[in-house]
């Protein structure tokens, strides 16, 4: 069975690279800056939003468009398509070890330096990280092809908004006067990320300022990996296991429980759906934070970056009172490329609704609501895995050389 694609749990996080530290450091070295070369001094972009991931195209060494994802969690650019390398012509690449927080020996990637354009956007010499095998499955997590990441080297030279409501990327040169609005957040910068401080009230455990990561290439809300000191960060009374994504290091494994509150400057959400993964004590004692914060917050405002003066503005959209609902039904999807392309059952939770009706891992889903599978886009397909307790789907599944009838009952279990 091809399976090209994958789909993790339509809810959870795919904290890729949020984990990841290059053992090789003088990045710097090849790094320069975007700028218009045209007299221009803005842009805006229209982008697209899947699963809460901001989706941009970018030509590298004048080839292209490419489908990026634009996360703030990453340093250098990261090529996670393995055919890129070579119809890109790198020059002279660089074999180096990439690690990630795991009790692992590393990956093999190699170090370029590319030029890339983002509208008319350009910049030369960028440090850009290839990895040598495809472990990543980002194409599979967002339904559509995609060839990386870029972080760091865009949001380093412009300010940059963010407009979720518009599905827009205003970028705009330092050397314009810009109007900033929004409720003004410090950022520090560390490695090349921003981090700020929020507040969380969990149960058991009081009210905490913590210092989080802001990724805005994660689809999770919040994040809470340590205290400090090498010790986990302590868990709700009520939680539940699940995978929660994908990092370099493989599935990361842990439990999904809610926080009472979190509070970013004068906004506070309450009942959040929080992750708590399971890391070893090496790999704590090296985490330098308390958490990351993701999309399913961030994507709750219009944003503007300003890296250079060390802020962030955010100002509420309409998406900021929708409820923090996890996965309802159990299922975790993968579709295989074909041809025909499918959609399968890459994993059923135990003791979830999908499994005491008797779906199992390989079942194809062919429909849902007698609407196909291919007419829907993933967004929808996790709307619909989450829409309330004891919603009722109908699910139409090939096994074997048959097809069948289920009807599947959703269950809110956090």
């Amino acid at each position: 069975m091809n399976r090209t694609k994958f789909f993790n749990r339509l809810d959870i996080s795919f904290a890729i690279l949020v984990l990841v530290y290059l053992c090789f450091s003088p990045l710097a070295v090849f790094c320069q800056g975007f700028q218009f070369n045209n007299g221009r001094k803005q842009q805006t972009l229209p982008f697209d939003l899947i699963k809460n991931l901001i989706i941009i195209p970018i030509y590298i060494n004048d080839k292209g468009p490419f489908n990026f994802i634009l996360d703030t969690g990453v340093s250098p650019m990261i090529v996670t398509d393995t055919t890129l390398k070579e119809s890109l012509k790198i020059s002279y690449p660089r074999p180096i070890k990439i690690s990630g927080y795991g009790n692992f020996e590393g990956i093999d990637a190699f170090l370029g330096v590319t030029s890339v354009k983002i509208g008319d956007a350009e910049a030369e010499n960028i440090a850009t990280v290839f990895l040598k095998d495809n472990i990543l499955p980002l194409s599979g997590f967002v339904g559509k092809k995609i060839y990386g990441l870029i972080g760091y080297s865009f949001f380093s030279s412009f300010v940059v908004k963010i407009n979720y409501s518009t599905k827009s990327l205003r970028f705009t040169s330092y050397n314009k006067k810009v109007k900033l609005k929004g409720e003004k957040i410090p950022i520090e910068l560390i490695e090349n990320k921003p981090y700020v401080s929020l507040s969380i009230e969990q149960a058991g455990l009081g009210t905490k300022t913590i210092k989080a990561l802001v990724d805005c290439g994660a689809s999770h809300a919040i994040s809470l990996e340590t205290l400090g000191g090498g010790k986990p960060f302590p868990q709700p009374e009520f939680s539940m296991s699940a995978n929660l994504g994908n990092s370099l290091t493989g599935t990361i494994t842990g439990r999904i429980g809610r926080v009472l509150s979190l509070k970013l400057g004068v906004f506070k959400f309450k009942e959040v759906i929080s992750h708590y993964p399971v890391y070893n004590i090496d790999t704590l004692k090296k985490i330098d934070r308390n958490g990351n914060l993701g999309s399913e917050i961030l994507s709750r405002f219009n944003t503007i970056y300003d890296y250079r003066n060390g802020y962030m503005y955010i100002k509420k959209n309409e998406k900021f009172n929708r409820p923090f609902e996890h996965d309802m039904s159990g299922i975790e999807l993968y579709a295989d490329d074909g041809p025909p392309s499918r959609t399968l059952i890459n994993r059923i939770e135990p003791e979830s609704p999908a499994d005491l009706i008797g779906l199992k891992e390989g079942d194809e889903i062919i429909s849902i609501n007698f609407k196909k599978i291919d007419d829907y886009a993933l967004d929808e397909i996790a709307s619909i895995f989450k829409a309330k307790n004891s919603y009722s789907v109908v699910l139409e599944i090939w096994r074997g050389k048959s097809s069948f009838i289920k009807l599947l009952k959703l269950k809110k279990r956090i």
